[in-house]
């Protein structure tokens, strides 16, 4: 069946992250070393419960705060969180060109902080995806079979028209399963060859 709708991961697929630059930022605010810090940010059940939408952005920092001993304030706290990302040009410049002829959606394991931080970043590169899926709001993460079903819900077409892009064989290979097509991304500037071989239709500017 003919692709008709393209669902591209956010982290390291549309923009690149890297937490240890808001561990870097926090670190003046705390006695605890950077490895343990990154541990508690992001490596805590907390941290999960966050990134599925079972505990609201307050809660999260409240809780951050007191584990890592943060001295800063929630704003300060929040700007040091979200100012981890970067833009990928290969995706970005990839996108517009795929816009006239496919439903563009997102698909993203995702904290509410971190998704309001990206979408104010990169407004631009989002403005043309359909519906922006992340796991907060699918109560999910990747590579949860109940994720894919999520996002399926906004995909417009069969699961067998659909490809997905991400960064993670295990979310792709859990997307194979779901009935996607899958493609597992590195930066290499071979996506637009990569979508080409499954049928995708890559314009030219």
């Amino acid at each position: 069946m003919p692709v008709r709708t393209v669902i591209f991961d956010f982290g390291n697929v549309v923009a690149f992250f890297d937490h240890s630059r808001a561990v870097a930022r926090l670190a003046p605010y705390t006695t605890m070393p950077p490895v343990e810090l990154a541990l508690v940010l992001y490596g805590s059940q907390i941290e999960d419960a966050y990134e599925r939408g079972a505990i609201d952005t307050a809660e999260y920092v409240r809780e951050a705060r007191l584990n890592a001993r943060l001295s800063c304030t929630e704003e300060q706290f929040l700007s040091a969180f979200g100012a981890i990302f970067w833009r990928n040009f290969e995706v970005s410049d990839l996108v517009p060109l795929l816009k006239p002829n496919y439903r563009l959606l997102l698909a993203s394991n995702t904290t509410r902080a971190h998704f309001e931080a990206y979408t104010r970043q990169f407004a631009d590169v989002l403005a043309p995806f359909d519906h922006l899926g992340t796991s907060f709001d699918a109560g999910a993460r990747k590579p949860e079979p109940a994720f894919f079903a999520h996002i399926q819900r906004y995909a417009g077409a069969d699961p067998a028209e659909c490809v997905f892009i991400d960064d993670l064989p295990t979310n792709v290979e859990a997307a194979e399963r779901f009935g996607w097509k899958g493609i597992v991304y590195r930066p290499d500037g071979t996506l637009a060859d990569k979508l080409r071989a499954v049928g995708v239709e890559v314009g030219t500017t």
